[in-house]
Order: C-alpha cells, then structure tokens, then sequence
C-alpha cells in the first residue's frame, strides 16, 4: 500500500496557517505562524504523513494554498 505525505515547501510558505485549519490533527503552527507537524520526528517537519481520513481535506489544502507552497507525495 502506498504511503501518502503532506510536502511543504519552505521557500514559498509564508506561514498563513491555511493547512493548520485545514488539517488541525496533524498541523499546527510555530510562534511565527510556520506549519509545523505535530506527530512524528520535528526533523521531517516537511514531510508530514497523511492517513487515509485526511487525504481529502490534504487534497483541499494543496489545492487552496494561496502560495502553492504544499504538494501531496506518493511512495
């Protein structure tokens, strides 16, 4: 089965907080308002493992980032 993940690219983001509303289990956000995950290695920060009940609403953060700053990853 392949794995699914949130990738953040941290050169175009610029901390709206979009994909920590869309996606609050998983995402939350630095004192600075950066997305961070909140399960899993603080070191893989940009690559946040997304299950099969938040596929959907990943999808709707990927598509509605104003920066196009986040992208889903299929192993």
């Amino acid at each position: 089965m392949a794995s699914t993940r949130l990738h953040i690219d941290w050169t175009a983001c610029d901390g709206r907080g979009l994909c920590a509303e869309l996606l609050p289990r998983l995402i939350g956000r630095d004192e600075w308002g950066y997305p961070v995950a909140l399960k899993g290695d603080p070191a893989a920060r940009s690559d946040i493992p997304i299950g099969t009940n938040d596929l959907e609403a990943a999808n709707e953060a990927v598509a509605l980032c104003p920066l196009v700053a986040l992208r889903l990853l299929t192993d």
